[in-house]
């Protein structure tokens, strides 16, 4: 798909340069052309008012210098003078034909083909003066220009063609980056579905065999309610990361206090936490305010936390600090003894359907929750990563903080009565 997409994007490009350029040489040839036209023309109005005048070099500054030649035509038609040096007037025969062939033609000025000249006419009360001149370094300039033109237009089509090929390139590598992220997705969807709809066919088709009793049965529905509702949370982890995907950048958040959304988040996991035996320590610095949607961030606590319970140490602690960091920043932290993770995962952490630890796959986590959290953190205009040293695992968010004021309006965000995930 992709292919044909640089295909369709290099013709579109080039069909526009390749017209663009024609015009623009053409415009240059026929601009040429007109200004040799009229400024041999503006030459032969000048000589002819005084046609047979001895001109001293550089009297004729002002116009273009072509070779030239005058004749003076008396009221019966006979030639009665000639005028220039640098043609042989001698020969009558030809004069007399050019004189045919200029009177031909009713305009005043126009040009001998055959010839290659140029006449101008001007009437007079006793006679008619006739100007000629020469065409052919006028003819070899548009030659020349014209094959500059053709030379040039086609090297700039290859250089513009190279450039296309390269733009291409570049304008589909986001393209090719999404289809692959949405082929790797929909692999991981099938992988992540086929065990639990597997074991959900086999229970079933268990249940339907007359030789199990009913104990056994039971414990096929058991299983089948077990991966169904596996299932159900995996799709629901599904749609809220197409949800968070889907808050668009120019959103305009509303001013909210992140030290309450922290503590507000903290609470619910002291329990937890204390059931699972681990040790749950806050340094929370408060009224830090930040832009965003209340509900999304504390989401993200949420996914942190419990990512952090998750994966803690037995009797390990967890660390909840947020504090005020220097150029109108602020920084969240939420650290748990545990292993330490690899280097080269930590980048991949936030990878949709990435898990560090393959074994704890079936354990409810579908490697999604960071993949919401930081999507939901992007589209706040905010960083998110991971660090792993001596056995302490910590995830960092920073935000921006909200401008200091004293009155100010907020658009208020509209979020549809969507629930947390």
């Amino acid at each position: 798909m992709t292919k044909k997409l640089r295909h369709k994007f290099i013709w579109i490009i080039m069909s526009i340069i390749t017209v663009m350029l024609c015009i623009i040489m053409s415009m240059i040839f026929c601009f040429t052309k007109m200004n040799l036209e009229n400024d041999s023309i503006h030459m032969l109005k000048s000589i002819a008012m005084s046609p047979f005048l001895q001109r001293v070099p550089g009297e004729l500054s002002e116009n273009v210098h072509l070779p030239y030649f005058t004749l003076q035509i008396g009221a019966q038609g006979d030639l009665i003078a000639t005028g220039g040096g640098y043609y042989d007037l001698s020969d009558r025969t030809f004069l007399k034909n050019l004189i045919d062939a200029t009177f031909s033609d009713s305009a005043r000025t126009g040009i001998l083909k055959e010839y290659q000249l140029r006449y101008y006419r001007l009437n007079t009360p006793v006679s008619q003066i006739l100007v000629y001149a020469d065409t052919s370094s006028e003819q070899a300039t548009l030659n020349s220009l014209l094959r500059n033109c053709i030379i040039i237009g086609l090297a700039c089509f290859l250089i513009f063609l190279g450039i296309s090929f390269l733009l291409a390139g570049w304008v589909a590598k986001p393209v090719d980056q999404a289809w692959e992220q949405q082929r790797r997705f929909i692999a991981d969807v099938s992988h992540e579905l086929k065990t639990p709809l597997t074991v959900i066919m086999t229970n079933a088709e268990l249940l339907q065999n007359p030789d199990y009793g009913t104990e056994n049965h039971s414990a096929f529905s058991a299983n089948i309610l077990v991966m169904s509702k596996q299932m159900r949370s995996l799709v629901e982890q599904m749609l809220e990361l197409a949800r968070a995907d889907s808050i668009r950048s120019d959103t305009v958040f509303s001013s909210v206090d992140f030290s309450r959304i922290v503590s507000d988040a903290v609470l619910p996991f002291e329990p937890v936490f204390f059931e699972k035996g681990l040790t749950l320590q806050t340094d929370i610095e408060e009224h830090i305010m930040i832009d965003g949607d209340s509900s999304r961030l504390r989401q993200v606590l949420d996914i942190l936390l419990d990512n952090a319970g998750k994966y803690s140490a037995a009797k390990g602690t967890v660390r909840v600090t947020l504090q005020k960091q220097s150029r109108g920043h602020c920084l969240l932290s939420v650290a748990n003894d545990g292993r330490e993770i690899p280097v080269a995962d930590l980048d991949n952490l936030f990878k949709r359907f990435y898990r560090a630890d393959q074994a704890r796959s079936r354990t409810g986590s579908f490697g999604l929750g960071l993949s919401i959290a930081e999507s939901i953190v992007l589209r706040h205009k905010g960083k998110i990563w991971a660090d792993s040293q001596n056995n302490v695992n910590t995830f960092f968010v920073e935000f921006e903080k909200s401008a200091p004021y004293h009155f100010r309006h907020f658009s208020p965000v509209k979020d549809g009565g969507r629930q947390q995930g």
